[in-house]
């Protein structure tokens, strides 16, 4: 099966991405893993905690297959906590996107997401 990537993209208010950072992990991450997701990678840019500018902050999450993205988007959707988590934190980011990605010699063989 064809691993799926999930790209959670975060520009952090000035001096707020350390936070993020630590809040993400603390607080995000072990629901995303129950949701089935595995964490790749957190990368900061530019790489230095800025005191007066902002980050971008970039997530990359892993399930192994189409049929596991399906499965964590339908536990995910219906739960109010995940939007209650994002508003909670509203006051460390600017604009945050979400998207989910494959290697392109993969897509072939996934069929439909």
């Amino acid at each position: 099966m064809a691993e799926v990537f999930v790209i959670d993209r975060i520009v952090t208010r000035p001096g707020c991405a350390r936070q993020f950072v630590d809040t993400y992990l603390a607080e995000y991450a072990p629901g995303a893993r129950d949701r089935g997701m595995t964490l790749r990678d957190i990368l900061v840019s530019p790489p230095i905690w800025f005191d007066d500018q902002s980050n971008v902050v970039t997530a990359t999450w892993t399930l192994p297959s189409p049929q596991a993205w399906w499965e964590m988007t339908w536990k995910g959707r219906p739960d109010p906590s995940l939007g209650q988590w994002w508003e909670g934190i509203a006051q460390l980011i600017v604009k945050r996107t979400r998207n989910v990605a494959a290697a392109a010699d993969d897509i072939d063989g996934m069929g439909s997401l």
